[in-house]
C-alpha cells in the first residue's frame, strides 16, 4: 500500500475523531488534495475557516511532525494522481451517514462555491464582451475535451453564431 493510499486511510479512520474544525480540513483535502497540496497552512485554514494552528494539530493527529511533512505526501499524491475509481473505492466508508449521491453533489457544491471564490468578474465580463464582439469563435478541443467543445460549439451557435470546433491539428 502506498503512503498516499495510507493517508487517505488513516484520515478515513480517524475522522469520527476529529474534531469539527479537523473533519472540516480532512473533507477540504479529501476532495481538494490538489489544491491543499501547494497551500500554507495559513491559507489551508482561511480556506476552510478554522485557524493555522488547527490545521497543524490537523496534521499532528495524523501522525506528522507538522504540516510541512503532510504536505509533501499530499504533493506525493498529485505525482501518483490516484484514479477517480480508487477515490471513489477509498471515499466509499468516508461518511457512511452519506449516499454516495449526496458525497458528489457536496463535492460539485464545494467547487461552485470555491470557483465563485475565485472567479474574477471583470476578467469573465471582459471574456464575454469578447465572444459577442467576435465575427467568428474558434473552440479547440482534443481528446476527452471534444465532447464538452461540441457542447460549447452547439449552445453557443444558437446564441450568436459562426462558432467553429476545431478537433484535430492541420
Amino acid at each position: 500500500m502506498s503512503v498516499n493510499i495510507d493517508l487517505v486511510k488513516k484520515i478515513q479512520i480517524l475522522f469520527p475523531r476529529l474534531s469539527k474544525g479537523q473533519k472540516l480540513i480532512a473533507g477540504y483535502i479529501m476532495d481538494n488534495y490538489d489544491k491543499a497540496a501547494f497551500m500554507t497552512a495559513a491559507r489551508l485554514g482561511e480556506k476552510v475557516g478554522v485557524s493555522e494552528s488547527t490545521v497543524v494539530r490537523f496534521a499532528n493527529v495524523l501522525d506528522f511532525e507538522g504540516y510541512p511533512q503532510m504536505q509533501k505526501v499530499l504533493q506525493e499524491m498529485l505525482r501518483t494522481r490516484l484514479t477517480t475509481v480508487q477515490r471513489i473505492e477509498l471515499t466509499s466508508d468516508y461518511d457512511d451517514e452519506e449516499s454516495i449521491l449526496k458525497r458528489v453533489l457536496k463535492a460539485d457544491m464545494d467547487n461552485i462555491k470555491v470557483t465563485m471564490g475565485d472567479a474574477d468578474l471583470k476578467a469573465f465580463d471582459n471574456a464575454v464582451n469578447s465572444i459577442i464582439e467576435a465575427k467568428h469563435v474558434y473552440i479547440v478541443a482534443l481528446r476527452s475535451s471534444r465532447t464538452l467543445a461540441d457542447f460549447l460549439s452547439f449552445y453557443l451557435n444558437l446564441i450568436r453564431g459562426n462558432v467553429h470546433t476545431v478537433t484535430h491539428s492541420i
